[in-house]
């Protein structure tokens, strides 16, 4: 019988191909670190990190003792940094998986004409679902290899083994990431799928083998119509799992006293992904609209209780076209995301859709409907969490641009990294706002690893900020060649920071590591990580990710500080996709006036590199 156990970091199987993650240097550590900081800071405040710093790194130290111990750790474990990683960037988080954590993909908006063009649809990828995972389970997935500085570097698998075999359970103060495993004799594999608030079990698997798509579309057909003519009211469970995690892992524990209850929640959670069957919206479908919408459901009123986001991903496809997918992020990063989702598209592309009108002539056992005993308490829950995400929905702003004067075919032609200069065009951008720098966060891969996941790229260098503030500010007056000097030395600083991050060598998962490993001896926490500066540079008021898709769809995320931005990119070659994101309940923030400036700030950096070509 398959079961659930705690995931544990794993080889993959092309661990033979991929070394371990190294331990940075320390010194080389403090020193970025102080360098990172030294120019977003009041000098005063410096003075007394970079005292607090020095002494952590004097020689026979604190720093050299905890480095002495990571050292060790790194070579018992594939790698050194992925549990304290893990629970530091996830499963220690309280706050609601919707927005603040799960990023989404929004898929290319569907005609659908009729209710059964949306249910065909959805038994197509459900079908393409299927032979992704068959690639899976033997193993036939093309190895991914590095691009740019890494071109043809092979990158650890290990996340997409992890697509349709995880679930993130909620606890009291740490959350679980639970991996299912199978015996010789597994039971039927199934998926569950969401409709008008209710769950159905739907066995894909059936006799061993997997169910073709004419039979996906008669169950799928099945659960619509058995969902549209119950009367009885059932409660709205979902809602559950949108809520902060503490919350939601209280009314867990009350939920699983009923064993009705229990045998619900366990096919949930060991479902292979949750198919999300959705009404109409009833908002025009621009692209900032899809988004919002796959984000959190349009709240409680709309679709936000049709979901279930503990799992890894769940499929969305609307009535009215509406579709993308929702990840629970923990178990792996955007672009394995992306990489998924690419191939189901092509797969659905390039092999037609093999239903028939007419019924399937299998004798397929009705798909089950998930009971739920209700109580007082629950509804009450219910209720709260209704509240919470209707208020979440609310304050969400977003505004998703497209950028079409250029894209980065042209920023090469300036000889310059198209991904180095989009984050010194963010970082001159929010200058521009508020006249000020702010720590930054732009995830670096670090796949080349074994369980590699990601880095941070510093991007608020003091470069950036010489560029921004030569662009912006009135005096000192700064020359056409001065400025141009100062957006090659921004994009150069950027360009090494990436390498360092993509090579190992960045700063964030290395000060984890030493203050994790204090913890672990019992130690009192180093006064550098209860220092102010450290605590301000951790509070990421921009957080920023390159997601590239050769789909017509794109990805984005919500901000992870309430006064910050979260924007994700993606560089086509004619044009660049931004989807900004901050709330509306923010006095600094305001993600369409931010994608003005970024409009303005663009075409200002690409008049300045035609007013200079002769020296770029």
């Amino acid at each position: 019988m398959p079961v659930l156990k705690r995931e544990q970091s794993t080889t993959s199987s092309n661990s033979n191909r991929v070394p371990k993650l190294p331990v940075p240097d320390l010194q080389h550590t403090l020193k970025l670190y102080l360098k990172s900081v030294k120019h977003l800071i009041p000098e005063e405040e410096f003075q007394k990190t970079q005292a607090i710093v020095e002494t952590f790194g004097v020689a026979g130290g604190v720093g050299e003792m905890l480095q002495k111990n990571l050292l060790q750790r790194s070579e018992s474990k594939a790698n050194w940094v992925y549990d304290y990683w893990l629970e530091d960037m996830y499963l220690n988080n309280r706050s609601a998986l919707p927005v603040n954590s799960s990023p989404v993909i929004v898929l290319p908006k569907q005609n659908f004409k009729t209710n059964s063009d949306a249910t065909r649809f959805a038994a197509h990828l459900i079908s393409a679902v299927l032979e992704y995972k068959t690639l899976l389970e033997s193993h036939a997935l093309p190895e991914d290899r590095g691009k740019g500085q890494l071109a043809g570097t092979p990158l650890c698998m290990e996340q997409y083994y992890k697509l349709f075999t995880t679930c993130r359970l909620p606890g009291l103060k740490k959350d679980t990431l639970v991996t299912k495993t199978s015996s010789v004799m597994p039971e039927p594999e199934h998926i569950i799928v969401a409709c008008r608030n209710q769950f159905f079990v739907l066995d894909v698997m059936i006799n061993f083998r997997h169910l073709n798509e004419k039979d996906l579309y008669t169950q799928l057909e099945k659960i619509r119509k058995k969902a549209e003519g119950e009367e009885q009211h059932f409660p709205p469970i979902g809602l559950l799992t949108s809520d902060g995690r503490t919350h939601w892992a209280e009314a867990r524990d009350i939920l699983i006293r009923d064993s009705t209850n229990r045998d619900s929640l366990d096919m949930l959670e060991r479902c292979l992904c949750v198919l999300c069957l959705n009404e109409p919206s009833g908002l025009a479908l621009s692209d900032t609209n899809r988004a919002w919408l796959m984000l959190h459901g349009g709240g409680p009123d709309r679709s936000g209780a049709n979901r279930w986001y503990d799992k890894p991903m769940q499929f969305v496809i609307g009535l009215d076209g509406c579709c993308g997918v929702v990840c629970e992020h923990s178990p792996f990063e955007g672009i394995v995301i992306v990489q998924c989702t690419e191939f189901l598209l092509k797969c659905m592309k390039g092999s037609p859709s093999k239903l028939v009108r007419a019924a399937s002539v299998s004798e397929l056992p009705a798909p089950r409907r998930l009971r739920w005993k209700s109580s007082p308490a629950i509804q009450a829950l219910l209720a709260a969490s209704a509240d919470k995400l209707h208020r979440l929905a609310k304050n969400l702003d977003l505004a998703v641009f497209k950028f079409t004067k250029y894209g980065k075919d042209h920023i090469k032609r300036q000889r310059m990294s198209p991904d180095a200069y989009i984050q010194v065009a963010l970082q001159f951008t929010y200058y521009r706002c508020h006249r000020k720098a702010v720590f930054t966060y732009e995830s670096a891969s670090i796949r080349r690893f074994q369980d590699g996941r990601v880095d941070n790229i510093r991007s608020a260098t003091s470069e950036a900020l010489a560029f921004s503030k030569a662009m912006t500010d009135e005096k000192p007056k700064v020359s056409n060649e001065e400025r141009m000097e100062l957006l090659k030395e921004a994009i150069k600083a950027q360009t090494n920071y990436t390498a360092l991050a993509v090579a190992g060598e960045a700063i964030d998962n290395h000060l984890l590591g030493l203050k994790e490993m204090a913890k672990e001896l019992c130690m009192e926490t180093p006064e550098i990580f209860t220092d102010d500066t450290y605590t301000a540079s951790n509070h990421f008021i921009l957080s920023t990710s390159q997601v590239p898709t050769s789909e017509d769809m794109f990805c984005c995320y919500g901000p992870v500080v309430p006064d910050g931005y979260g924007a994700c990119y993606n560089p086509q070659p004619g044009s660049i996709l931004f989807s900004v994101s901050s709330f509306s309940d923010s006095d600094l923030t305001c993600s369409d006036l931010f994608v003005k400036d970024l409009e303005v700030c663009l075409l200002e950096m690409e008049g300045l590199c035609c007013k200079n070509a002769s020296v770029v």
